[in-house]
């Protein structure tokens, strides 16, 4: 699903600082799929610093309701101005903020696909990881991550 995006965006929140797999942070894992994949990144809340102190920078930080927004938006041309995302992939905000992001995006851009790669299921979202384990959620990440890395579909 991620391949085949033309446009896709990466939100991430701020529970991907807290949130330990492996001993350590999720968003490890995190910058580890975003280079793999080159899927642009927003960071929401204060989680900017974390990324670059990964060596990782993201395409824009902003808070979460203000992409949330942008994204539904269908005039909105995406971060670089060049289109509208046509997959839009969260990851580590609180669940009932996704929850109602994701409900607004599936009401307000039914067009729009959504993917969560949070370790808990999203109703609202076109594609979610079901309820998992820290230790399965980890290795879901992992093994995306290498297929971006190997070329595989």
């Amino acid at each position: 699903m991620i391949k085949r995006a033309a446009r896709p965006l990466l939100i991430v929140g701020s529970n991907v600082v807290s949130r330990c797999m492996e001993g350590k942070p999720a968003i490890d894992f995190i910058v580890d799929l975003a280079k793999a994949s080159k899927v642009p990144v927003v960071a929401t809340a204060h989680i900017v610093g974390e990324f670059v102190k990964r060596g990782y920078q993201p395409a824009a930080f902003m808070p979460a309701t203000d992409i949330g927004n942008r994204v539904v938006d269908p005039d909105w041309q995406g971060l670089d101005g060049k289109g509208h995302p046509d997959l839009v992939i969260f990851v580590g905000l609180p669940y009932y903020m996704e929850s109602l992001i994701l409900s607004g995006l599936k009401h307000f851009a039914p067009e729009l696909k959504t993917m969560t790669l949070d370790n808990m299921y999203h109703v609202h979202a076109s594609w979610s990881f079901p309820n998992a384990s820290l230790t399965e959620w980890a290795s879901n990440l992992k093994v995306m991550t290498s297929k971006f890395n190997e070329g595989g579909n």
